[in-house]
């Protein structure tokens, strides 16, 4: 039962750990409210420089609830991040299984993949507009270059990285280098390219703000401008949480899956699935 063990550790360390947590953002928030009331002589500087935190929770009340202008944006870039993320993931999985499976491919292809990563995104941006033109699917372009890196080097570290006695044991036993690959390589991979997913879509997120900033009507990075441009910075910060809020939950989310997905890396979880698999098939535990 040491699973049941490693399960309440996890628990007891989150619950030890949140009160010192929350203690830290009070005293940093804290901090910040008394910089801004008493650390400038002139307001207006204060209020550019570091907004009151009471004021940023009143633009967001005010985005979200009253004005609810920050939806239509909101839903913007997630809609390119989101679409970046996916093409971005879909391209670099899809070479770096090819890189995985073939050598002269992989020899040619990471060359080109180090040059892609060491080109800065913000000078691609005005490319991207004058190929695709204004609108989606330029962000959508700068967001999946932004993303395809995390995914491609996860999945061809993970898929490289092979037990050779597994290998063996596949091969004694008569299967095909599919279940080998899909079996063994992608399944022991998969933690690693899990991993991958969850930095493409933080990534993703970068790029459409990014493409944004560079050009578009709509999306947070265009209501971010805007209210710096009117120097309004308690709601442009408001804006910037909205997005880091949200990032946020996307990315518990995406653990939540994770977790769930990669159920053979937790024991307890591993214990419930084959609970459930001899149910199903009838056979007594």
């Amino acid at each position: 039962m040491s699973y049941s063990t490693t399960d309440q550790a996890k628990h007891v360390s989150v619950f030890r750990t949140l009160p010192v947590h929350l203690a830290i953002f009070a005293g940093l928030i804290l901090l910040w409210e008394i910089v801004n009331l008493y650390g400038f002589e002139d307001r207006i500087q204060a209020d550019m420089i570091a907004p009151r935190p009471t004021h940023i929770v009143l633009a967001m009340i005010d985005i979200f609830f009253i004005d609810k202008t920050v939806w239509h944006h909101l839903g913007s870039t997630f809609q390119k991040a989101l679409l970046g993320a996916s093409i971005g993931t879909v391209i670099g999985m899809g070479l770096a299984i090819s890189a995985t499976l073939s050598e002269t491919f992989r020899k040619y292809i990471k060359p080109w993949i180090i040059l892609m990563e060491a080109t800065p995104r913000i000078a691609v941006g005005p490319i991207f507009v004058a190929l695709l033109g204004f609108g989606l699917w330029s962000a959508v372009a700068l967001a999946a270059l932004v993303a395809f890196f995390g995914p491609f080097v996860n999945t061809f570290q993970g898929l490289m990285e092979i037990d050779e006695e597994s290998e063996e044991m596949f091969r004694s036993l008569g299967a095909s280098k599919f279940q080998t690959f899909w079996k063994l390589r992608f399944a022991s991979a998969l933690q690693l390219i899990s991993a991958g997913w969850k930095l493409a879509t933080a990534s993703a997120f970068g790029g459409a703000l990014v493409a944004e900033f560079i050009q578009a009507s709509e999306g947070m990075g265009v209501l971010i401008a805007q209210y710096v441009i009117m120097i309004t910075m308690d709601y442009a910060f408001a804006a910037l949480l909205s997005v880091t809020i949200f990032g946020y939950i996307l990315f518990k989310i995406m653990e939540y899956m994770d977790y769930h997905l990669i159920f053979w890396q937790n024991d307890l979880l591993m214990l419930k699935v084959s609970e459930k698999r001899r149910k199903k098939m009838g056979v007594s535990s």
